[in-house]
C-alpha cells in the first residue's frame, strides 16, 4: 500500500466531515442568516433619513432611534385603528346573529314548508360531536398560537436590533469592510454600498408615496360612500396594497369591500370597481412616473424577481426583490459596455420596404402578368449568376453563327495561303 494512500483517506473524510458540519449549521442558522438580511436592507432603507438627520447635527445613533420611534408610533398607531376595527365589527356581527339566524329559518320555513325553530338548531348545535371536537382542538391550539406569537416577536426584535445596529454604525461597518480589501476593491465596495442605499431608499419612498396617495385616494370614495372606519380602511389598502407584492392588491381591497357590504350591497360593487380602475391608473399612469428615477427597471423583470425570491426566501424574499435587483442592475450596468444602435427601422419594429412577405408574394402569384414578370426576374437572377460563375451562355443560334464564322475564317486563311505559294513559285518558273 502507497504511504500517501492512509494520509489521503483521513484528508477526504476531514473534508466530509467538514461539509457535513457546515451543512448542518447553515441549516441550523438560516432563520438568523435571514433577520440579518432583512435588517441589512431595512437599514439601507433608513439610511438616507439618518444621514440627512446626522447632517444637520444629530448624532447618528440618536437619529437612528428618532427614525425607529417615528416608525414605531406609526405601525402601533396602524395596529390600534386596524384592531378596534375588526373587534367592532365582530361585535357587530355577533349582536346581530340572532337576527341573521332568524331571517335566514324564516326563508328555509316560507320555501320548503318546514318547521325550524332557532331554539332546536341551538340545541342541536351545542350537543353535536363535532362542535366539542373543535373546542378541544381549540384549546389544545392555544398553545401552539400563543408559540407562534412570541417566535414572531422575538424575530421582530432581533431584526430591529440589527437594523439599529447597521444603520447607525454604517460608518464604522463600511471602514472595516474595507479595511481588509485593497485600495481598488474598497472604491467598488463603497461604490455597491452606495447603489444599494440609493435604491432600497428610492424604492421604500416611491412605494410610500404611492400608499400616501393610494389611502386618499380609497379614503375618500369611502367616506363619500359612508363606509365606518373609512380612515383605518384607507390607510390598511395603501399599505398592504403597495408592500405587499402580486397579491396585495386583492388582499387591501377585500377588506373594505366586506366592510361596505354590511352597509349596502351595491356599495361594495362600487368599491370594487374603484380598486380595478384605480389599480390600472396606478399601474400605467402613476407607478411609472414615481419609480422611473428611483428604481427603473421593467415590470417584467419586477414581476420575475418577486416570484424568484418568493419560491427562494418566502414573503422575506418577495419583499426584498425588487430592490435587491435594481442594485445589482444598476451595478453591473456600470461595467456594461453600451454601443449606439443603428438607425435601422428593423429595430424599431418596422420592415424594410423591399421586403416582401410570404402573403404579398402567395396573392401576387395569382396574377398572370405578375407571374411572368416574377419569373423573368428569377430567371435573370440565375442567369447572371450562371454567367458569373461559368462565362456568359450562347445560344442554338449564337452557336451556329459562330461556328460559320470560324468555317469562313478557316478557308480565308487556306486561300490565303494558297496564293502565297503559288506567287513564289512563278518566279522559279520563269528562270527555268
Amino acid at each position: 500500500m502507497p504511504r500517501w494512500l492512509p494520509r489521503a483517506m483521513v484528508l477526504a473524510l476531514a473534508l466530509v466531515a467538514v461539509f457535513q458540519l457546515g451543512s448542518w449549521a447553515f441549516h441550523q442558522l438560516i432563520g438568523l442568516l435571514i433577520n440579518i438580511l432583512i435588517a441589512f436592507f431595512l437599514a439601507l432603507a433608513i439610511e438616507p433619513a439618518v444621514s440627512w438627520m446626522a447632517s444637520k447635527g444629530l448624532r447618528r445613533g440618536f437619529a437612528t432611534f428618532l427614525v425607529f420611534l417615528i416608525t414605531l408610533v406609526t405601525a402601533a398607531g396602524f395596529v390600534t385603528l386596524l384592531g378596534s376595527m375588526l373587534a367592532g365589527q365582530i361585535i357587530k356581527m355577533v349582536e346581530d346573529f340572532p337576527a341573521y339566524l332568524d331571517s335566514v329559518i324564516s326563508w328555509i320555513n316560507t320555501t320548503f314548508h318546514t318547521e325550524l325553530r332557532r331554539v332546536d338548531i341551538q340545541e342541536g348545535l351545542l350537543r353535536s360531536d363535532w362542535l366539542q371536537r373543535y373546542v378541544q382542538n381549540s384549546a389544545t391550539g392555544v398553545l401552539d398560537i400563543s408559540t407562534q406569537v412570541l417566535g414572531g416577536l422575538f424575530r421582530l426584535l432581533t431584526i430591529a436590533l440589527f437594523s439599529f445596529y447597521f444603520a447607525a454604525d454604517g460608518p464604522r461597518l463600511r471602514r472595516a469592510l474595507c479595511s481588509v480589501l485593497p485600495p481598488a476593491r474598497q472604491a467598488e465596495v463603497l461604490r455597491a454600498w452606495e447603489i444599494a442605499v440609493d435604491k432600497t431608499g428610492g424604492y421604500l419612498y416611491s412605494r410610500g408615496l404611492m400608499a400616501l396617495i393610494s389611502g386618499i385616494a380609497h379614503y375618500i370614495l369611502l367616506e363619500y360612500l359612508d363606509v365606518p372606519y373609512a380612515p383605518a380602511l384607507a390607510v390598511w389598502v395603501g399599505l398592504v396594497s403597495q408592500f405587499i407584492p402580486t397579491i396585495g392588491t386583492y388582499l387591501a381591497g377585500a377588506l373594505p369591500m366586506l366592510i361596505a357590504f354590511t352597509v349596502d350591497p351595491w356599495y361594495a360593487l362600487w368599491v370594487l370597481v374603484f380598486v380595478v380602475i384605480y389599480q390600472q391608473f396606478e399601474n400605467y399612469v402613476l407607478q411609472p412616473k414615481l419609480t422611473a428615477k428611483t428604481v427603473d427597471i421593467h415590470p417584467a423583470v419586477a414581476f420575475g424577481s418577486v416570484v424568484a425570491g418568493t419560491a427562494l426566501l418566502g414573503a422575506v424574499g418577495a419583499l426584498i426583490a425588487i430592490p435587491a435587483i435594481a442594485t445589482l442592475q444598476a451595478f453591473l450596468g456600470a461595467y456594461v459596455k453600451r454601443y449606439d444602435v443603428t438607425d435601422d427601422p428593423r429595430v424599431h419594429g418596422h420592415r424594410r420596404r423591399g421586403s416582401v412577405n410570404i402573403l404579398a408574394r402567395l396573392s401576387r402569384s395569382h396574377r398572370p402578368r405578375e407571374e411572368g414578370r416574377a419569373d423573368g426576374d428569377v430567371l435573370t437572377r440565375v442567369r447572371k449568376r450562371l454567367e458569373d460563375k461559368w462565362g456568359p451562355k450562347r445560344s442554338a443560334d449564337d452557336s451556329t453563327a459562330a461556328q460559320r464564322d470560324d468555317d469562313t475564317g478557316r478557308r480565308d486563311t487556306g486561300s490565303e495561303d494558297g496564293a502565297g505559294i503559288d506567287d513564289s513559285a512563278e518566279p522559279q518558273g520563269g528562270a527555268s
